[in-house]
């Protein structure tokens, strides 16, 4: 019998996460390294493993994801955002649980661009009367 693996794609800022859930023993990867060796920061690793405590599903999935684009902060907001959407697929009704906490909206904020003239997006060049 084939192993049911259930994917899906979270995006952050300039980041994009591929998400793929199988059974298993809890295990997450990331980029083919352990979720604690990719993602140093204590805070960041507790992001990702929001959706999967909520919905009580810790110890029951494997996760692969691949993650590129952005920096750290936005991967870790794009894995979170596709787990989310993974578990979405495993089981529906957790929909719900989900959308409260905010697990399934696409964070629209984006950086915004640099102005010609001036030296950064809103940034200015000191003025000077004289």
């Amino acid at each position: 019998m084939a192993e049911i693996k259930h994917n899906a794609t979270g995006r952050r800022k300039s980041s994009i996460a591929s998400v793929s859930m199988s059974p298993g023993n809890g295990r997450i990867v990331v980029n083919e390294k352990p979720l604690d060796s990719y993602f140093a920061r204590e805070t960041l690793q507790m992001m990702i493993r929001q959706p999967l405590e909520l919905t009580g599903m810790s110890g029951k999935y494997n996760i692969t994801a691949k993650v590129v684009g952005g920096g750290l902060s936005g991967q870790a907001g794009a894995l979170r955002h596709g787990i989310s959407r993974a578990i979405l697929s495993i089981d529906n009704d957790l929909r719900l649980k989900l959308k409260k906490e905010g697990f399934l909206t696409r964070d629209p904020r984006e950086t915004e661009r640099k102005k010609y003239g001036q030296k950064g997006a809103r940034k200015r060049f000191q003025f000077s009367k004289r």
